[in-house]
């Protein structure tokens, strides 16, 4: 199996992101650290955030940062929002596969076997894995080498709850 190059960038965001942590990174300097363009990043950065893997901040000194710690992202979890098929043969889609062996086939046994097992691996590594793996990850990236900004805190919002709808008093 053979994951996307979304899939490997979102990754890579989140490395940044891991290890900039306590500060705002910008997607900018995570372009210029991978040689990737700004759009192509911003594109993945949507499902991202939608599942909570990133957070944005708006505003002037605004920016991106891990949605919970990396430590709880597993790299399943990337893969689960970034791939759009794990199709590994024509079979694994009944509907449109014309092999006459579909319902008594081996070959697709074996290979719901093996992406289950590559599922298990992935959810056993998280991003703080990866960063841990690379002590010197800062450097490599260029991070030292930017100026520091804070982080903005995280702001814990109550929700209020929806308007009661009252019959107008006759």
């Amino acid at each position: 199996m053979r994951l996307t190059r979304q899939t490997n960038y979102a990754i890579r965001i989140l490395m940044y992101c891991a290890t900039n942590e306590g500060q705002l990174s910008r997607i900018p300097e995570i372009a210029s650290a991978y040689t990737v363009s700004e759009l192509f990043l911003f594109k993945i950065l949507q499902p991202l955030v939608e599942n909570g893997l990133v957070e944005t901040v708006r505003g002037r000194n605004g920016g991106v940062r891990l949605g919970k710690p990396a430590d709880e992202i597993s790299l399943f979890d990337v893969v689960r929002v970034t791939e759009d098929n794990f199709s590994m043969a024509e079979c694994f889609d009944s509907d449109t596969a014309d092999c006459p062996l579909i319902d008594n086939c081996g070959l697709n046994a074996a290979l719901r076997e093996a992406l289950g097992a590559f599922f298990t691996v992935l959810q056993r590594h998280t991003i703080a894995d990866l960063i841990a793996a690379r002590p010197n990850m800062r450097e490599a990236l260029g991070i030292d080498h930017l100026e520091p900004r804070k982080s903005e805190p995280r702001k814990v919002e109550a929700r209020k709850p929806a308007a009661e709808h009252r019959a107008p008093a006759a």
